[in-house]
């Protein structure tokens, strides 16, 4: 017996939802058997990281406040993953648009209202999608990679955050903590529920999915983005620019990742400081591939690594475990999707080999 991989006529769609569940739910039995092996109550550990945050009604607004970013960044990743273009720099794009934000906060002094946070998250674009034309650029025009150049484009913006919070935007009343001064009331997005830490940045990702989805669903662009990824031979006979659509993508994955970083300072942290940055433009990476780059879907895996974030913090004082445990929990979900990819367009198939033939022996 053996087994083997057959190929399918046509990839499956039942293993496109079923793999990203599989994923997951393997993610947790590993988790259960490794901190049982390294004497941790497993069963507690994954159930404080996986069910408590989604059962405990208290932490439903944290899980909200985590998830928008992650769902709002995925979004923008997932339009340039379809088309095989790899913004890896969002966590860069996301800081930038955030310091754009609170320029305009500061820019501002004193004055606050709608039209005053409406600048402020149209900067957070702005930044975004600038800091992301750098790589679009260096790919269009010197066939530079754009993995490696957004990627490294995200130290310099953290070197951008050090050198402002630090320095010219330091919050001269903040006791020399690098730090800019927290925004006014004014200045703040509103809360949807007053008494809770959901604001309006959370409608933004609940709506957007949908918008996305129509667009990628029922536009020229979205089948523009489907086709250059899928057949670019296809698309350069079908009248398609590969070099437009490479600065779509890259431009509206910035946008996105900005948008992100002005509405969480805008909405939750409401000051910069060195400890602004969290991650969320790495996570989204994983949480577009969990949701099958569909815009619903990241809309629903942007939950599950939002529940993974605040499930760690809990377990880290129910259970003991470190504060990295999270990550790691992220990490195994990429891992394994990526792996049960390979199901999506072949079966699994054993083989049972022939029984060999009785050998006649000769007599003399």
């Amino acid at each position: 017996m053996r087994l083997k991989l057959e190929k399918r006529p046509e990839p499956s769609r039942l293993m496109v939802v079923v793999t990203p569940i599989a994923s997951v739910l393997l993610t947790m039995l590993i988790g259960v058997i490794v901190f049982d092996a390294i004497g941790i109550n497993g069963q507690k550990a994954v159930t404080d990281i996986f069910l408590t945050p989604l059962l405990a009604s208290y932490k439903w607004q944290d899980v909200a406040v985590k998830a928008a970013p992650l769902i709002i960044i995925a979004l923008g990743l997932s339009i340039g993953n379809r088309a095989n273009v790899w913004n890896i720099g969002a966590e860069g794009q996301y800081i930038i648009g955030a310091l754009c934000a609170a320029g305009v906060g500061i820019a501002a002094g004193g004055a606050g209202g709608g039209f005053v946070i409406t600048l402020m998250l149209l900067a957070g674009i702005f930044g975004g999608t600038a800091w992301a034309s750098i790589p679009a650029v260096l790919r269009t025009r010197l066939s530079v990679n754009e993995i490696l150049s957004s990627l490294m484009l995200t130290y310099v913006a953290l070197q951008v955050l050090s050198y402002l919070v630090g320095g010219p935007w330091k919050d001269p009343n903040g006791r020399n903590f690098p730090a800019t001064a927290p925004l006014t009331a004014d200045q703040s997005l509103p809360l949807l529920f007053p008494g809770t830490t959901v604001h309006l940045g959370i409608a933004f990702a609940l709506i957007l999915p949908f918008v996305f989805w129509a667009v990628m669903a029922r536009s020229v662009f979205g089948y523009q983005i489907r086709v250059v990824g899928s057949a670019p031979h296809a698309a350069r006979h079908g009248g398609f620019d590969s070099k437009q659509t490479i600065w779509l993508a890259m431009l509206i994955g910035g946008g996105m990742a900005g948008l992100a970083g002005a509405l969480e300072f805008t909405g939750s942290l409401k000051a910069l400081n060195l400890g602004f940055p969290s991650g969320y433009g790495f996570t989204a990476i994983i949480v577009s591939f969990l949701g099958r780059l569909h815009p619903i879907g990241v809309l629903i895996a942007g939950i599950v690594l939002a529940v993974t974030y605040v499930g760690g913090q809990m377990a880290q004082t129910s259970v003991h475990i470190p504060n990295a445990t999270a990550g790691i929990f992220q990490a195994m979900m990429l891992f394994f999707i990526l792996a049960s990819d390979v199901f999506i367009r072949y079966r699994l198939k054993i083989v049972w080999a022939p029984k060999a033939a009785p050998t006649m022996v000769a007599r003399e």
